[in-house]
């Protein structure tokens, strides 16, 4: 049930259609988060995991807790105007506060469900603890990007990012497990990555490149990582400039932002020639301030 207003899914064979009580269960969940502020919710059966083959088989539902039967995804919004000033602390603080929201947010509808009978824990959204445990192992435990596809939120785009109808990339998530069955949420069919190429054009370590025969592109994780650890040490992680630049999403109509690709791409040659151009100095200014200026090396000088 990912927006106002959509049908619930039909069901399939063996009882996925759900009772009378599994709907009614489902109505609850879908309450109980809208009551909370929650922008997006999808439901996904675990059987998806298997059905689809991608994922590794340990990380799959099943594999982490056998008897989960659902798997509930929700996502926040991060608001295009804040996006678009990374790396900035502006962009830092808001990616906090939403990844604080979504773990009390799933803590909260796990505690729900628990009350009501239903064994249920929630993975929180990140899933390391810091840059040298991604530099060693560059993986979680449970990966949300797949878990919100089979709930119905969206698609996966070319920067591996999850793609929704309602705010592109921009969104955070959080999974939460149950053993209930509720009925799930149809997956979405049509891609909404239109392979325009603006996230492997604008990435600033070009650890996106485009694929000719599919959708999902090649990522380079180390160079990524290496972005990360940078914007980490500067105090203004995260990165989020494939985030930022991706044209999908409704939220670009309500900010006017929807034909604005032609000052993305030209950016970083524009800032190179002058610090100071006028077209980029509401995120220029951001930027500015809370973050220390990085020493030139050999010489103790900002």
């Amino acid at each position: 049930m990912k927006g106002k207003g959509k049908k619930e899914a039909t069901g399939r064979p063996g009882g996925r259609g759900g009772s009378g009580k599994m709907r009614e269960l489902k109505s609850r969940v879908v309450r109980f988060c809208r009551d909370r502020g929650v922008d997006l919710i999808g439901f996904a059966p675990v059987e998806r995991w298997d059905e689809a083959d991608e994922v590794p088989p340990d990380f799959r539902p099943r594999a982490l807790w056998p008897p989960a039967k659902t798997v509930i995804v929700l996502g926040l919004e991060m608001p295009l105007p804040i996006v678009e000033t990374t790396p900035s602390v502006v962009h830092m603080e808001l990616y906090k506060t939403a990844n604080i929201e979504l773990d009390q947010l799933a803590y909260d509808l796990t505690r729900y469900l628990n009350r009501l009978g239903h064994a249920s824990f929630f993975f929180p959204r990140d899933g390391y603890g810091s840059m040298r445990a991604l530099r060693e192992n560059n993986r979680a435990s449970f990966a949300h990007v797949p878990a919100a596809r089979y709930a119905g939120l969206g698609t996966i785009g070319a920067s591996h990012n999850l793609l929704t109808s309602e705010f592109g990339p921009r969104v955070r998530l959080v999974s939460i497990f149950t053993s209930a069955e509720i009925p799930p949420d149809p997956m979405m069919g049509k891609e909404l990555c239109i392979k325009c190429q603006a996230c492997a054009q604008c990435c600033p370590k070009k650890a996106i490149r485009m694929r000719p025969d599919r959708v999902v592109g090649e990522y380079d994780d180390q160079a990524c990582l290496e972005m990360a650890e940078e914007l980490v040490a500067q105090r203004c992680f995260p990165c989020g400039v494939c985030t930022k630049v991706c044209p999908i999403g409704k939220d670009r109509t309500l900010y006017g932002q929807s034909a604005v690709m032609k000052k993305y791409l030209g950016e970083a040659e524009a800032l190179a020639a002058d610090p100071e151009d006028p077209e980029y100095k509401p995120w220029t200014h951001v930027r500015k301030y809370g973050v220390a200026r990085r020493k030139k090396q050999g010489t103790g000088k900002e």
